[in-house]
């Protein structure tokens, strides 16, 4: 029994065996709110709580947008309480995304701008559909991202393509974004859902406590110097020693059959 059903809201949740599918459903451009942000916040602590979940996907509802990001009417007073709260939901969400315990990935479906390519940045891999446009424009609005964006997308792209997309505000096209390591992979128009639905089922085959462990120590890579991610690696690897799962994946081995995962 999963702790989540199908739901619906800003956010739909299909579960779908070992993956949940996430799909962002606020037309006409799926941008966020305060509500959203709290709901995706929610739902990704609920998926972690579920044993049987091994992945996420994320996707938008319709053809046209991935999601558009923050609905700018909400700054067009310049409240300061306002952007203060939706820093903060912002903030939240997306770091409870990136901390997903699962392999997490984006069917980034269409324009991906500020907040909506900044939950792809989120996620662990992103596959975009070839007329995907990404950018995160905010600093010709006389804003900043956010919500990860400064960070995350410097880390994967590189500071060089990082400050020609958030300084000089320059879109990138699906096969750009592929050549600049933003995504992962290119698939034609309509097939990023199913082709992100296949490659989380693909995560069932693996231990989920070990890909835990696995994704904890790429993501650290990024802040702690190398000597300590090296004697975490080797401390990690022998603390698997504690789950069922380091078992069965070994007896399982040796027995040549598909291994059971119990995720303890």
């Amino acid at each position: 029994m999963h702790a989540l059903t199908k739901t619906s809201g800003p956010i739909e949740v299909e579960i779908d065996d070992h993956v949940a599918v996430l799909t962002m459903n606020n037309p006409p451009a799926n941008t966020w709110t305060a509500d959203s942000l709290n709901q995706l916040k929610a739902l990704v602590k609920a998926l972690n709580e579920d044993k049987n979940i091994y992945a996420l996907v994320l996707t938008g509802k319709g053809e046209k947008f991935f999601s558009a990001g923050a609905d700018l009417k909400l700054f067009a007073e310049g409240d300061k309480a306002v952007a203060a709260d939706m820093a903060f939901c912002f903030g939240q969400a997306f770091e409870t995304l990136s901390d997903f315990r699962g392999v997490s990935i984006a069917a980034i479906n269409g324009y991906a701008m500020g907040g909506g390519l900044e939950v792809a940045l989120a996620c662990d891999i992103r596959i975009a559909e070839a007329h995907a446009i990404m950018a995160l424009p905010e600093a010709s609005v006389g804003l900043l991202p956010c919500a990860g964006g400064t960070q995350n997308l410097a880390w994967l792209v590189g500071e060089g393509w990082a400050k020609r997309m958030i300084l000089c505000g320059e879109r990138v096209s699906a096969s750009q974004a592929l050549d600049i390591r933003l995504v992962e992979e290119v698939v034609a128009t309509g097939q990023s859902l199913e082709t992100a639905k296949k490659l989380a089922a693909e995560v069932a085959h693996q231990s989920p406590t070990a890909v835990t462990a696995c994704k904890s120590l790429i993501q650290n890579a990024r802040f702690a110097p190398l000597h300590q991610g090296l004697i975490q690696e080797r401390e990690r690897f022998i603390r698997l020693f504690d789950t069922l799962d380091q078992r069965e994946g070994v007896r399982a081995f040796f027995e040549k059959r598909p291994p059971v995962w119990k995720n303890e």
